[in-house]
């Protein structure tokens, strides 16, 4: 039986927090901390294999690179007995040009983009095309 394609996400993060240079560093992270239930089902879905658009929020505000999801959801540790959930990811591809929210914001082709119309959501959905899209603009072939 084939492999289902992968699914797209994009993850956010506050670089001072946790940047995409840190999870290059590390190799690998738990992404962990989610508190929005739409959120956590996002993680919830995403399955080994899935590619994640790593965006910088409030600093920075681009797409800088591709984390790859290595393990499925498992309970949250930084929440003990509620009910929260984690994935792991790690580095997939630095993006050769980052991709800024203003030039998100001014291509008519993702102006339905998650990112966009969901835009507190630390995890969401990325369409094929859009991402797709994003990579092209990034001049960073993904695959």
């Amino acid at each position: 039986m084939p492999k289902a394609p992968p699914s797209y996400w994009l993850i956010k993060s506050e670089p001072f927090k946790y940047s995409w240079a840190q999870l290059e560093r590390d190799g690998l992270t738990r992404w962990d901390g989610v508190r929005n239930y739409e959120a956590r089902n996002n993680l919830r879905s995403m399955k080994v294999g899935d590619l994640c658009l790593f965006y910088h929020s409030n600093e920075g505000k681009e797409i800088v690179g591709v984390a790859k999801v290595v393990r499925e959801h498992y309970p949250d540790p930084t929440a003990p007995g509620e009910d929260w959930s984690v994935v792991d990811v790690a580095p997939h591809k630095s993006l050769k040009a980052p991709v800024s929210l203003d030039v998100i914001k001014g291509e008519p082709s993702l102006v339905d983009m998650a990112l966009l119309k969901r835009s507190r959501l630390s995890v969401v959905p990325v369409a094929p095309p859009e991402f797709a899209h994003i990579a092209k603009l990034a001049k960073t072939k993904v695959g």
